[in-house]
């Protein structure tokens, strides 16, 4: 009877590490995935969650070039010689972005972003 229990505890503990791993998170993601939950956590207040699509306060930023990213977001101004595609100045420069440019735009250069 105790080679049954024995046997029965250590195959549980075993299926219970086996569950556990397979519900971890991937320890290394993609630019593009990194850049998506940037963009979901700081843009889509003004943005469409679909930046393809226009925003309530802010355009469509899909295919935004990693300078337009950098001097819009980073330092709130537009590239020499950008015409913007709205008029209005309510974006606010987020300076502690500046690592997670090239993430940004890896996502919204990405197919289907």
């Amino acid at each position: 009877m105790r080679l049954v229990v024995s046997s029965f505890v250590v195959l549980m503990f075993a299926v219970t590490i086996s569950v556990l791993g397979a519900c971890s998170q991937p320890t290394s993601l993609t630019a593009v995935e990194r850049g998506r939950r940037v963009y979901l956590a700081n843009c889509i207040t003004c943005h469409n969650p679909d930046p393809v699509k226009p925003g309530s306060a802010g355009p469509e930023v899909a295919g935004a070039s990693h300078e337009l990213l950098e001097a819009r977001v980073v330092h709130g101004t537009y590239p020499p010689g950008y015409t913007p595609k709205r008029p209005t100045r309510a974006m606010v420069a987020l300076p502690q972005l500046s690592e997670k440019i090239g993430d940004l735009a890896a996502f919204l250069a990405a197919p289907g972003s």
